[in-house]
Formats: structure tokens, sequence, C-alpha cells
């Protein structure tokens, strides 16, 4: 589903300061002042949203349905039409999306969040993988990661030396970002899992991030320049990592066709917010999605500065958007994952009105 009838467009967005750990607060505590700030930056309040939902994993929480207790961040009044995805909120944010382009409402709040600190994120994560085959192995995120950085290195699309710059312009944008949880200039030190290096791997933080959509006439009086979402799709790799070629991203690629990312009749993109926590993973998403040397690139930092589980895709859009509503980009691609090897993928173009 490319596009609708009806416009839509991301008028606000807010995230958390993203830090390794938050012991001292629950996921209600985190969620609340975000929520808080991005209807606050429009006087809004709960009552004025027509649809909610939210996107984050009982996997890392520790218990079933934990989601119902963050809906205290909401509010209990008024009652609300609300819905939650277990994954990332890039695709609660698609949901409430295909909501909107019905016409059975002119807003929606979509907030996501996770707490990777209490527990091992590499063990948790391995529980994405095939239950028969792959998981009863054990391997962890970083190692599939660094098996298909390898794949790339032994293809010749890359080396040690490339993603070691990948990490350093990240790490320089990140300075600029006061809710990264990495910032400035670090050593890459030394290897987790070869060949990714420290700096090549996403922090493990927590963090909770939100944005704002409305429709049409709506969308111009929320905000002066809203980020119209002109496509959006999201596909999916097959599960099995062994049939799969890891040096690419074909289901990336179809999204971002139907997305309308290739129209040639658009305007060229000028940004480009990707969900890559590993730096061997912008190389595949670069070539599935053509981004040339034009193109920034996670002007924010993107994961490697702060990568909080079920947050970061939403996170990316949000980015997005907001370098939409400054004036700083007119037409931008934002891109989510989940999954292990970027198994699936979600990806968004958002355009700013053309100037006068």
């Amino acid at each position: 589903m490319s596009e609708g009838p009806r416009r839509v467009a991301i008028v606000a967005f807010a995230q958390s300061d993203h830090r390794r750990r938050t012991d001292e607060v629950s996921e209600v505590e985190m969620v609340m002042p975000v929520l808080h700030e991005v209807l606050g930056t429009m006087g809004l309040t709960a009552a004025d949203i027509g649809f909610t939902c939210s996107g984050s994993s009982d996997y890392l929480a520790g218990r079933a349905f934990s989601f119902t207790m963050t809906l205290d961040g909401v509010g209990a009044w008024p009652p609300l039409s609300e819905s939650h995805v277990e994954t990332d909120g890039a695709w609660a944010l698609y949901e409430a999306w295909v909501r909107l382009l019905t016409g059975e409402t002119d807003t929606a709040l979509v907030y996501a969040y996770g707490k990777s600190s209490p527990g091992s994120l590499r063990d948790v994560l391995s529980r994405q993988l095939d239950p028969y085959y792959t998981a009863p192995l054990w391997p962890d995120s970083v190692a599939l990661a660094a098996l298909q950085a390898r794949a790339l290195i032994d293809a010749g699309t890359t080396d040690e030396t490339a993603l070691a710059a990948i990490a350093a312009r990240g790490r320089e944008d990140a300075a600029a970002n006061p809710r990264a949880q990495l910032r400035g200039a670090r050593p890459q030190g030394d290897y987790v899992v070869a060949p990714l290096r420290t700096g090549d791997c996403p922090p493990i933080g927590d963090g909770a991030a939100a944005v704002v959509l409305a429709a049409g006439d709506r969308a111009r009086e929320l905000c002066a320049r809203p980020a119209w979402i002109t496509g959006m799709d999201h596909r999916i790799e097959a599960h099995a990592l062994g049939v799969r070629d890891l040096t690419d991203s074909p289901s990336t690629r179809l999204a971002a066709e139907r997305a309308g990312a290739f129209a040639p009749a658009a305007r060229p993109l000028d940004t480009a917010e990707l969900h890559a926590p590993f730096t061997s993973q912008e190389v595949v998403l670069r070539r599935a999605l053509r981004l040339g040397d034009e193109v920034r690139v996670n002007p924010s930092g993107g994961a490697p500065a702060a990568n909080p589980m079920m947050a970061a895709g939403l996170i990316r859009l949000g980015e997005a958007a907001a370098r939409v509503h400054r004036g700083e980009s007119h037409r931008a691609l934002a891109h989510a994952t989940s999954g292990p090897c970027l198994q699936q993928n979600l990806v968004a173009v958002l355009e700013g009105d053309p100037r006068p």
C-alpha cells in the first residue's frame, strides 16, 4: 500500500534521553514525559487524539501484556481507541497511518519504548530465530551480524577500514544530538565478534519515542511544515538464514519501490535515516536503497548512537520528519528493521510542501 486518497503527515516528534540503564524508573515513568512533550508542543491533550498505537516487546519486559500498564502514561480518561504491535514502533506508525487513510480519524498518537538493560539483550534476541534448527544453537544477535559482515567482506563489498569510517561518521554526527546515548569521537575498540569491533555495534540502552500523525487540513493546523508520508511499505525476508543472501536486502528494495522512493518524477532524496544497528548493515541498506553520496545518511547519528529496542525504528521516522519540519530536508527516506540480519524492513518517504 503506497498511498491513499487522504494526505497524512507526521506533525510532531519527541524522544527521551537514551541511557544505558534506567533502573530508577518504570516503563510508565519513562514514557510519560515523552507523551507530554509530543502533545504539548501543539497544545494537545489525550482527548484530542482519535487513535493511539504503541510498539513494545513483552520479551524485554519479562511479563505478558506489559504494554497495558504503559497505557497509564497516556491516561485513563477519556476512553481510548487503542492498539498495540509486538515489535518496533515503526510498525505501530504504519497501523496508525492506515487508520488515518481510511478516514476514521484525523489524528493519531504513536509511541514506543524498550528497556534492554535488565537482561542479556543478545540472548533475548536469539528467541526471534527459527525454534527448531537455529535457536537451539544459541547464536546471539552480534554473532549473526558478524556473519553478515563477514559475507560482505568476503564478497569484496566492504572491508574493516570502510566499516570504521562509517562508525566514525556516525559518532561525529551524534555529537550534535543531545538525546543520543553515545556522542563524540571514541576508539573503534576491540573485536566483539570478528570482524565487528565495539564501534561497529550499537549500544544497549533504554529509551522511548512518540510521534503525532494528522491528516489533511488538521495537519496544517498543527504544524507549520508537515512531513507528509507520500508512501510507506514493509516486507520480510525468509526466516531461515541459510536461504538468504546476507549481502543484499531485496525486501528493503521492494518496500522502497512500493513506497515510491524511486519514482522518476519525484524530487530527489536528500536525507535517509536508516535503522542499521551495525555498520555492516548500513552497507547493505545503502546498496538496496540506491543511496549516493548526495544523500545525507543518519544525520542524527543513527542506531549506533542510540538503539533502544522497539523504539529505534520509530525514531528513524521521527528524526527524518523533524528535519522536514525544520526545513533541513525536502524529501527524506526513513527505514526501520526488526529481526536478525535485516529480516523485516519498513520504508517510508516523507516530503515537505514545495517552497512558494
